[in-house]
């Protein structure tokens, strides 16, 4: 690394924006790493009405364009996804490789290495959303739920249309899985233990928490991310 900060990149959820991070960056940045957190097409501040999305590619151009645009040559980064962010880190990962990524991080997170192209697919990366007038559980607190309230945007319907070619040096991307114990959309036992064993992780971490661990137990989170950062060679 010849001295130079490691570079994160948190990728937000669907309906979500880079606002989520909040929490995760402060940590990041006051331990000394390199922090970027962008609002993908229709979600954050980006003024694209997310009904107009009808493509997963259009929905993730932001990111695709931050590698090609504003990521030096000569430099990696790690990449953290959350929930349908994880189909946006799988994408990085078959583009880009071990060129651009030292590290990709599934926090709750769609892991499916070629997104959605046959039945089984949906069956194990869809979410669980509850029925209506359900409440999901929850341990965000509650400053944050009031603010996730007032920030939250619909979701693209085009994310589904998510689908992957095998990249060439996709698989020699150190992936870590960080499972939430309580998540009520991706469910431990079942979501998530279908894609660890579809695709197995090279790590794998449980976490007290609900959907949002970034909210909800980001102290720990932090902590299992720089665990397993320093297990491997940069």
């Amino acid at each position: 690394m010849s001295g130079q900060k490691l570079h994160f990149v948190l990728v937000h959820g669907a309906g979500h924006g880079a606002w989520c991070w909040y929490k995760l960056r402060c940590l990041m940045e006051t331990s000394g790493y390199k922090v970027t957190c962008l609002d993908l097409k229709g979600a954050g501040i980006d003024r694209t009405d997310p009904g107009t999305i009808d493509s997963f590619d259009e929905y993730n151009q932001p990111l695709i364009d931050f590698f090609l645009r504003d990521l030096p040559e000569n430099e990696k980064v790690i990449l953290v996804g959350h929930s349908a962010g994880g189909l946006s880190v799988t994408d990085c990962i078959h583009r880009f490789g071990t060129k651009k990524i030292h590290m990709a991080f599934y926090v709750a997170a769609n892991m499916l290495k070629n997104g959605f192209v046959t039945d089984q697919d949906f069956k194990d990366g869809m979410p669980d959303f509850p029925e209506p007038g359900k409440i999901p559980f929850s341990m965000i607190p509650p400053e944050d739920s009031i603010l996730k309230s007032m920030l939250l945007r619909p979701q693209p319907k085009g994310i589904k249309s998510a689908k992957f070619t095998d990249g060439p040096d996709a698989d020699n991307v150190p992936r870590v899985c960080i499972r939430a114990l309580y998540d009520p959309y991706l469910k431990p036992d079942k979501q998530q233990a279908a894609m660890i064993r579809r695709w197995p992780p090279s790590q794998v971490f449980d976490i007290e928490s609900d959907h949002s661990p970034f909210l909800s137990n980001v102290f720990v989170l932090f902590g299992f991310i720089v665990k397993a950062v320093a297990s491997i060679e940069l």
